[in-house]
């Protein structure tokens, strides 16, 4: 892990990183409390981003902010393929990426690639003094679903995960099945009742995969977009609970 800037305000210390994994180079950064603990290690939660987003987009910030500053956290993020900083442009134009990505995942989505680079970010994060390797959770919608499925189903380090809003009515459909029946760890599986973009039939197929004995699935209002009000706070709080064992 290669350090690339440090910086940080009254309560987010904000860290970014380069890794060097296989011939790619993987862009990230780790949000945590300004004030340092002591001594103590501290859950990280590893964000997955959107389609069309980036590392440090606000939807991500809207899961780090209240883990880090209400809860003393960590959370951290990546790029995904073709998005952010792995763009020679990077990113600017969400139609752009978002195309791009589309066309990616009905080709060659790189799962396998996605995995691996998430793999190499949480060993570099969980040799950091503060990071408790005992308490690892997954925040991923849309494509955070896309290639958390795979990451759960290969990393047994993730305690609990948030997954939703994607299914099987688009390519791959099957990749994702095989690897959610390997998913043991507790998880919530969210999705929105006026989703124009996965049907509800193929996202109540992918949570049913699940091998969890500790699953639940829950229906919001609203449309694809990035989740907010009770929606985000069900998934902080599912978090909080499995990685800390206290009720909210």
């Amino acid at each position: 892990m290669k350090w690339t800037s440090d910086t940080q305000d009254a309560q987010m210390r904000k860290r970014e990183f380069l890794l060097d994994v296989a011939d790619r180079r993987v862009p990230g950064v780790i949000w945590t409390p300004a004030t340092p603990g002591k001594g103590e290690r501290r859950p990280v939660v590893l964000v997955g981003h959107g389609g069309s987003q980036h590392k440090q987009a606000d939807a991500v910030l809207d899961v780090a902010r209240p883990l880090v500053q209400q809860h003393g956290f960590a959370v951290a993020a990546i790029d995904g393929p073709v998005h952010g900083a792995r763009r020679p442009d990077g990113g600017a134009d969400a139609a752009k990426v978002i195309g791009e990505f589309r066309s990616l995942w009905n080709e060659d989505p790189r799962m396998d690639e996605m995995v691996a680079d998430w793999r190499a970010a949480l060993d570099a994060l969980l040799a950091q003094p503060d990071i408790d390797a005992g308490a690892v959770g997954w925040f991923g919608l849309s494509m955070g679903t896309a290639y958390g499925v795979p990451l759960c189903a290969a990393e047994p380090r993730i305690r609990a995960a948030l997954l939703g809003m994607w299914g099987t009515s688009h390519a791959h459909g099957e990749r994702l099945l095989a690897d959610a029946a390997k998913i043991v760890c507790p998880v919530l599986f969210q999705r929105k009742l006026g989703d124009e973009r996965f049907t509800p039939q193929g996202q109540e197929a992918l949570f049913g995969a699940l091998r969890s004995g500790a699953k639940e699935i829950r229906v919001y209002d609203g449309g694809h977009v990035n989740p907010a009000g009770r929606q985000l706070d069900d998934g902080l709080e599912f978090l909080v609970r499995h990685l800390t064992g206290k009720a909210q």
